[in-house]
């Protein structure tokens, strides 16, 4: 805050003025994280709220929210500010980001249905087929919010986002062997919830 002296009626703080978005993302290009830490106060509302526009599942919104910030701090010397605002950098990633994890999503849904068709014979009743993957599909989902958030994490990246143990440490911020563990007790822990003999 900046002081400011009046002659009637004495000091008054006067806010400092932000500093631009622009100069932020520059300096977060250079390693400087208070600067990131004010990008992300910043920012973070904003791109939640498109996340959420495209996933509308609050909790992926907020693992994709954290894979965009990441995104950022890796990839903030790739801005150019003369191609366009920082905001729109941002919200272009963002949007990027949301639309690929929905296609992942749709290509494991997608290809989860392909491999249990390919085994239905043709005399079967598709409809009750259906139901029956639909009801699979429910005993999953209760399964995993019976994981831990750090196991559900993990699970999610590697067996839905399709990433590698590598890449999910790199996303989490974690070692290789830490996302091993988590990936192994989770699935332990699913195979548990969901009755299926080892």
């Amino acid at each position: 805050m900046l002081e400011l002296v009046t002659a009637d009626r004495g000091p008054i703080d006067v806010p400092e003025p932000e500093t631009p978005l622009e100069e932020l993302l520059h300096a977060v290009a250079t390693g400087d994280q208070a600067s990131f830490s004010e990008l992300y106060d910043r920012t973070a509302p904003r791109v939640l709220g498109l996340v959420k526009r495209v996933l509308v599942d609050h909790a992926q919104s907020e693992e994709v929210t954290q894979e965009i910030f990441l995104e950022i701090w890796r990839t903030a010397t790739k801005f150019e500010s003369a191609r366009g605002s920082a905001m729109s950098w941002i919200l272009t990633m963002t949007h990027r980001r949301a639309v690929d994890r929905v296609r992942s999503s749709q290509s494991g849904h997608d290809r989860d249905e392909r491999i249990g068709l390919r085994d239905i014979e043709p005399a079967f009743d598709h409809v009750s087929e259906s139901v029956e993957i639909r009801i699979e599909h429910e005993r999953v989902k209760r399964a995993m919010a019976q994981l831990t958030e750090l196991q559900r994490q993990a699970i999610s990246l590697a067996y839905y986002g399709g990433y590698s143990h590598t890449e999910v440490a790199g996303l989490l911020g974690i070692p290789v062997g830490t996302v091993k563990t988590r990936l192994r007790d989770g699935m332990i822990r699913l195979r548990d919830e969901m009755g299926v003999a080892s």
